[in-house]
């Protein structure tokens, strides 16, 4: 069976990435893309449906042991895990170098001390888990094919084969230092060239030492930033410079749940608030890449905007089932593709017009361009504010008028007017400015209760949405308005989990709720860390920070966070690792260092 979630670590190329468990096995890696076929699916499965382990001998019967301790090398996503045995210690150094030709996984195995007896097991699985390749040798060199695509084994080791799976047992001893590296190559297409593993852990350590130097924070918590700084960009898919949500499918919300869905793209609104924190932190060259890749994206038709595109800005992500795919601890269905594209969300209007507004505001060279859409995307907006849509949190069920959404709206206006008012493009100044007030007037008469002092998840509703939070922050009413302060702590009393983290939205467990669906969900990760900024902004400093270091001591023991925590199970839910999460962590941080929330 699969670890938990927070037992995975992170190792990616910036095309791809693959999840290696503390045991030494992977049980997640797609190739050559994020969005492509996995070659190992057990994380969705079992080891039937494809892993590659490599850990200290074990009894055929007997669980793999865990690693005594892992961790990155330095500020980098190369990942180091030890095992303490009876006969000695060894290490292995997993990571995915940059890519500069075929896509590759290297795991170096190292003696440390002793003699131990070490064992790869590679069993791999195309399709999901789905197709057993044909595996031969080539010229020395371990090939196995499948359709279009081909994937290159090379070791020192000897190997050989059983059951379908790819063994090598050897033993090491101090100063040995073993090699296996995965390639993959379309499988019409000559061999891959030979791995060079030491010179590309080389350049791979270089390049991440020198990217994290361009950082700009230097405040409190600075490790915890920096992880996810380098998780972002580890999301982010290079070629495009799209960046995608997370780089996993159905690791469930809800732990035998059917609320399983594929983050495997770019959802406009996680890429926009992603490029706000790179923005605040130093990292221009990313916020270029992506302003790109969304003009590529949307072109020949703003006023279509989707949610969501693929990372080369592909427009259909049909979604299916993988009924061969048990799913993450029995959590079915396992889904591919993402219904909800298509959904109109009409808040991501304001977080891409934000986001464009912050990269004009931090000096990102112009865009006549980029000032044409946001023109467009107003113009399209002016027409339909006024309409339901399914809201930041997709809904399944009816379009309701949320409130989020029409704040968000207000936010696309009035960042617009920031744009005209610059003399960086031309449009109705004074109409804009009448819109602007009119959504502003709409969204305190229609989204208000004046009775309990809070804004609600939609016109004419009683529920609340952790999504209020964002007020604030966004500007449309200042912090010391007692209708924000009234919402926040409604929030706290109504959405506030056993240990104070902070819910969605309420859920109706086997009923179908707001959402449409059956079955809870865990705390929203990122909207606790928006109940911490909005407790600073508000001047509950010292709670806002004892809210954030709690926040921060829910990663794992790599700095990594899912989307959710189960309060109840005390463990990480959801697709991992999730950018939703790491951005506002960077946030929150940037938030209590300017309000003085660590002294001086």
């Amino acid at each position: 069976m699969a670890g938990r979630i927070e037992d995975y670590a992170l190792i990616g190329d910036m095309q791809t990435a693959a999840l290696v468990c503390r045991d030494g096995t992977v049980d997640w890696l797609c190739l050559p893309r994020f969005d492509s076929h996995a070659i190992f699916a057990g994380l969705l499965g079992t080891e039937e449906h494809g892993f590659w382990r490599i850990g200290p001998a074990h009894a055929p019967d007997a669980q793999p042991p865990a690693a005594t301790r892992r961790g990155y090398r330095g500020d980098s996503l190369i990942l180091e895990s030890e095992w303490d045995t009876g006969r000695g210690t060894v290490r292995v150094t997993d990571f995915m170098p940059p890519r500069d030709g075929a896509p590759q996984l290297i795991r170096i195995v190292e003696g440390v001390s002793g003699r131990v007896p070490m064992r790869s097991a590679l069993r791999m699985r195309f399709s999901y888990g789905r197709v057993v390749p044909w595996v031969h040798r080539h010229e020395g060199r371990t090939v196995a094919v499948a359709g279009p695509d081909s994937v290159w084994f090379d070791t020192s080791a000897e190997t050989y084969g059983q059951s379908l799976t790819t063994y090598s047992d050897f033993t090491v001893a101090p100063g040995d230092r073993i090699a296996f590296t995965l390639s993959w190559q379309p499988s019409h297409k000559e061999p891959p060239p030979l791995p060079e593993p030491e010179q590309s852990l080389e350049a791979t350590e270089d390049f991440w030492r020198e990217w994290v130097e361009h950082c700009t924070y230097h405040g409190p918590y600075r490790e915890a930033v920096i992880r996810s700084l380098i998780t972002l960009k580890a999301l982010t898919y290079a070629p495009t410079g799209g960046i995608v949500a997370a780089p996993t499918t159905s690791l469930p919300e809800d732990i035998g749940g059917v609320r399983n869905w594929d983050y495997r793209y770019t959802w406009l609104r996680d890429a926009a608030i992603t490029l706000s924190s790179l923005l605040r932190t130093g990292y221009r060259e990313e916020a270029r890449a992506w302003r790109e890749w969304l003009l590529r994206a949307v072109a020949g038709d703003p006023e279509n905007l989707q949610i969501m595109y693929g990372i080369a800005g592909e427009r259909e992500l049909g979604e299916a089932e993988l009924d061969w795919l048990p799913g993450y601890e029995n959590s079915a269905p396992v889904r591919v593709g993402n219904g909800a594209a298509h959904q109109l969300q009409l808040d991501v209007y304001g977080e891409v017009t934000e986001a464009l507004h912050l990269a004009h505001m931090t000096g990102l060279a112009r865009n006549d361009y980029a000032s044409l859409l946001q023109v467009k995307l107003i113009t399209y907006l002016e027409k339909h504010w006024t309409e339901p849509d399914e809201g930041i949190w997709e809904v399944r069920g009816p379009r309701r008028h949320f409130v989020h959404s029409k704040v968000m709206a207000w936010v696309a206006v009035d960042r617009t007017i920031k744009l005209i008012e610059s003399g960086d493009v031309d449009g109705p100044l004074e109409r804009w400015k009448q819109l602007r007030d009119d959504i502003h007037r709409d969204v305190c008469e229609k989204g208000y209760d004046k009775e309990r002092n809070t804004f609600t998840q939609s016109y004419g509703s009683k529920e609340l949405d952790a999504s209020l939070l964002l007020i604030p922050q966004m500007g449309f009413l200042p912090p010391d308005d007692k209708r924000v302060i009234g919402t926040i702590e409604a929030i706290q009393r109504e959405l506030s989990t056993s240990d104070g983290f902070i819910l969605r939205y309420p859920t109706e467990g086997s009923d179908e709720g707001v959402d449409g669906l059956p079955g809870d969900e865990g705390a929203f990760l990122a909207c606790s860390f928006w109940m911490a900024d909005d407790l600073a902004m508000i001047g509950r400093v010292d709670e806002a920070r004892r809210l954030f270091e709690r926040l921060l001591a829910l990663r794992n023991d790599l700095g990594l966070l899912a989307e959710e925590w189960d309060p109840v199970r005390q463990r990480q839910v959801g697709n991992f690792p999730q950018a939703f999460s790491h951005v506002p962590l960077i946030d929150t941080a940037l938030r209590l260092t300017a309000s003085g929330a660590y002294g001086g």
